[in-house]
């Protein structure tokens, strides 16, 4: 399978890049608005994994081409850039797709991180809004550090939430979630159950910066 990561330069990109570039057989392909730097993150990503004993095929598009060349679609770009982020690969994308959204609205003040979610209720609901009526959304690996997704070194042992109207979608992608080691992908029911799992990642980083030794934390359910 093709992955996509648009907005493949930034930590979320990078992190999920190198997984399963370093995990899996997947063809990993980096997108960027900037040809260049796509480029340049592509071959950083194939050097890291190489550094740690693998051959792998990481290569870099602008996004459009990117997601005109992918099977899923994973938009790893800060939440204000989703729509336009969509609406630029639209014509890119195809019923056959999937379009997969890790972002989750947050806002800082004196106190910590807080949940912000824009007027759809949730960034994967905009998303949805935005997105080609055909092309099924789901939404998942929201809660993930970035920092231990792309320590090669490190264990993972972790969960990400899956959402998804879309049973075959949601299926495709928690395959491809847990083809990483040490990732396991749990249903969380429909589209509308976003806002719920978005609005864990604030407090994660406040429990992250508020105690010692748990800087890439994540959760797991039992």
């Amino acid at each position: 399978m093709r992955i996509a990561l648009l907005g493949g330069t930034g930590d979320i990109g990078e992190g999920l890049a190198l997984r399963w570039a370093y995990h899996t057989d997947h063809d990993v392909v980096i997108g960027s608005r900037d040809p260049d730097a796509a480029h340049e993150a592509a071959d950083a990503y194939r050097e890291t994994v190489a550094q740690h004993g693998r051959e792998t095929k990481v290569t870099g598009f602008e996004n459009a081409m990117a997601a005109d060349r992918a099977d899923v679609v994973v938009l790893a770009v800060p939440p204000y850039h989703v729509a336009d982020t969509v609406d630029a690969v639209a014509e890119s994308l195809d019923e056959d797709d999937v379009l997969v959204t890790p972002a989750t609205g947050i806002k800082r003040d004196e106190s910590g991180f807080h949940y912000h979610p824009p007027g759809a209720g949730s960034v994967t609901a905009l998303v949805a809004e935005a997105a080609p009526e055909s092309v099924p959304v789901v939404g998942a690996f929201h809660n993930l550090a970035a920092g231990r997704l792309s320590d090669l070194d490190a264990d993972l042992g972790i969960d990400t939430l899956v959402v998804a109207d879309d049973e075959d979608a949601k299926d495709v992608v928690s395959g491809i979630a847990e083809d990483i080691d040490g990732l396991r992908a749990l249903d969380a029911g429909g589209l509308a159950n976003a806002a719920e799992i978005e609005s864990l990642t604030p407090l994660l980083i406040n429990v992250a910066q508020n105690n010692d030794g748990l800087h890439d934390l994540g959760v797991q359910f039992r």
